[in-house]
């Protein structure tokens, strides 16, 4: 993966530009539909990428301010998206896409400044830049299925991908943290067709467990907007099969992730 700034900047860049053509032809009324995730609405989604976007920019532009208001929300039992979110869900469409706008610009704009590898502090562990931009691209990403799953589209799949997918494997571990549960010490081959049919893999070629098939599926398992039964991934050893049913890209607690048969 290229740890340039300016190369994942420009990736990041071209998915919002992606997303911002869904939102900028919504009506008034889309704002408020609801989406897969319970309880959120297309607004939601929005309002979750700009809070957390200027959260992004604070942490690597005032890390002691983020570190003060991180330790303000433990107090109070911890960083919950659903009570973010009901802070902002009266605001009008307009203005949540001017707010959004407006932190992806700074957030592009922060981040290309920095060496890939600076330590950046986040709601769990702390991460390299590289990594912390490369997160930012994947909720865009994952909160974009959102949207577009809730307004009927389909989107064509790109190379971007690989960011997400990458993620995804990285945090194969974490996903068991999250969950309370200790990862095995079984290596797991992954094996992705990109967009573009170039073969994406990760782990050894020896591994016995695997998982194999479109990057598309494997991303959309890994940020629990699918259920793995619902993918077209081939997942072969118990510690792959075990992995797939909790495994989280993003940080956080675990989340609800897909039903089966759910697809919006």
């Amino acid at each position: 993966m290229p740890l340039s700034m300016d190369a994942l900047a420009d990736d990041l860049a071209a998915e919002t530009a992606e997303l911002r053509a869904t939102l900028g032809a919504m009506t008034a009324a889309d704002w408020r539909r609801p989406s897969a995730a319970r309880g959120w609405c297309i607004g939601d989604q929005v309002s979750h990428l700009a809070y957390f976007d200027d959260a992004a920019v604070q942490a690597v532009t005032d890390p002691d301010g983020f570190l003060a208001e991180l330790a303000r929300w433990n107090a109070e039992g911890g960083v919950n998206p659903d009570t973010i979110c009901a802070r902002f869900r009266d605001m009008p469409g307009e203005a949540l896409l001017a707010w959004f706008d407006e932190a992806r610009t700074r957030l592009l704009t922060s981040f290309r400044r920095i060496d890939p590898a600076a330590r950046v502090p986040w709601f769990g562990p702390s991460m390299s830049a590289a990594s912390s931009l490369t997160a930012r691209l994947m909720e865009t990403w994952a909160h974009g299925q959102d949207i577009v799953d809730a307004l009927g589209l389909d989107r064509e799949p790109t190379d971007r991908l690989r960011h997400v997918a990458h993620l995804g494997v990285r945090a194969r571990a974490f996903s068991y943290t999250a969950n309370g549960r200790q990862a095995p010490d079984l290596p797991v081959r992954v094996e992705l067709t990109a967009p573009s049919g170039a073969t994406w893999s990760w782990g050894p070629h020896d591994a016995a467990d695997r998982v194999s098939g479109p990057a598309l599926d494997f991303c959309l398992v890994v940020t629990q907007r699918r259920h793995p039964e619902n993918a077209a991934l081939a997942i072969t050893g118990r510690a792959a099969g075990e992995w797939m049913a909790i495994a989280q890209a993003f940080a956080g607690p675990p989340g609800a992730g897909r039903q089966r048969g759910q697809f919006r």
